[in-house]
């Protein structure tokens, strides 16, 4: 399973500050201590403004060479905003990215697809529509549809996108946790070569004890055939709980990753 860091985003208040202020220490570190902690993808994402910034794009521009500058893991760059998202490629400097995100929306679809498509990027493509989040597993699958044979005309493969089934919280719908993971089961029967992704703190918004829902929904959805979970790697429990995800599934030869991890000491039980 792939994990992508969720750290360096401006919805955080610090972070946001940080961007604001071009607080290049602060920055460097939250990456540094993201990559030590094990991910596959740093995501990156400056919002849509914050405070005194001249725009969302040079802030986007600055924030990926801050992070390219300490780390060699590869970027997600993420936003709402195409001319955001164009930036951040432009800037961006590697063999391997990762774009977040497009849906089944016909004008969002031609202003991000060509982007992930011109840089060979892997694209995170979520399973709704102009509409909004669809409530039933056989219309998130129908948007998917959408999105495949918009981004085909493109050039993209379907091994470039991780279709994101979307998560909402189980505080306000308890049936969500169950609709997304069979989502996740019809995906990857649709599209066996696309993979998988959620934010994972979603499901638990709204909770006490948050980490344990969080956990607890990552091994669910993990048996469920989830490829990849953006979350928060300095909690050292999901991360410890990924690398046993790994060994169960039969992706972990030997168990040598697991027990590589439990004799250095990085196991959180």
């Amino acid at each position: 399973m792939l994990v992508v860091g969720e750290n360096i985003n401006a919805s955080n208040k610090s972070v946001g500050q940080a961007i604001a202020n071009r607080d290049l220490d602060f920055i460097q570190d939250l990456a540094k201590r993201q990559e030590e902690a094990g991910v596959d993808f740093i995501d990156v994402n400056v919002g849509s403004s914050h405070g005194s910034w001249v725009s969302p794009e040079a802030a986007m521009e600055w924030l990926v060479q801050a992070v390219q500058s300490v780390t060699k893991k590869p970027l997600v760059i993420d936003s709402d905003g195409p001319e955001v998202i164009r930036a951040g490629l432009r800037t961006y400097h590697g063999d391997k990215v990762m774009v977040n995100s497009v849906n089944a929306e016909p004008d969002r679809i031609q202003a991000i697809g060509p982007l992930a498509s011109e840089k060979g990027a892997f694209l995170v493509a979520l399973a709704m529509g102009q509409d909004g989040i669809p409530k039933t597993v056989e219309e998130r699958v129908a948007a998917c549809d959408t999105i495949m044979e918009n981004l085909k005309p493109m050039g993209m493969r379907e091994e470039q996108v991780l279709f994101d089934p979307l998560m909402l919280p189980v505080s306000v719908d308890a049936t969500q946790a169950a609709i997304t993971l069979k989502t996740i089961e019809s995906i990857k029967a649709r599209f066996p070569s696309a993979k998988t992704i959620i934010g994972l703190s979603n499901v638990s918004y709204g909770l006490p004890s948050r980490g344990l829902v969080n956990r607890a929904f990552l091994m669910m959805a993990a048996a469920a055939g989830l490829d990849a979970a953006i979350l928060n790697p300095l909690d050292a429990k999901a991360m410890s709980y990924v690398k046993a995800a790994r060994m169960l599934l039969g992706k972990d030869a030997a168990c040598r990753s697991y027990v590589r991890a439990y004799r250095a000491g990085t196991l959180a039980d």
